[in-house]
């Protein structure tokens, strides 16, 4: 198992059992409504982002390819963040994603799991994966 120190804590790097693992323990730690989203977002960004690798970095979920964040999710108390690197470079016919900051990020912010449409969400990273 490969594995890098920072701040004390591990953290999975690429291609290792233990980047799947930490994504498992960070949504079991998740209250199970909060817990449920994240299951979700999971699944889904496991089979539409083909080429990336899921791993906890800046302590939440990301995908990345190579060392370059897609996309990924952030739990806060009340919801869950969805986050694409490069969303505000995709169109969104359903105007549900928002600006983030001054890059490229567009988020979604989702209470339950019936708060987003799986095909929307796919139709997303397939258009991301294009970039």
């Amino acid at each position: 198992m490969v594995q890098r120190r920072t701040h004390n804590l591990a953290i999975a790097t690429e291609g290792t059992p233990m980047a799947a693992s930490a994504i498992s323990d960070y949504i079991a730690g998740l209250d199970e409504t909060l817990g449920a989203v994240s299951a979700a977002l999971t699944a889904h960004l496991d089979t539409g982002l083909p080429g990336t690798v899921g791993q906890l970095w800046h302590g939440h979920p990301v995908w990345m390819n190579d060392k370059t964040p897609v996309a990924g999710f952030k739990a806060y108390p009340k919801y869950v963040t969805f986050m694409l690197w490069r969303g505000q470079a995709i169109d969104d016919p359903s105007g549900t994603l928002s600006p983030s900051g001054s890059a490229e990020m567009a988020t979604l912010k989702i209470s339950t799991e019936d708060g987003f449409e799986g095909a929307v969400l796919d139709d997303w990273l397939a258009k991301v994966s294009a970039l």
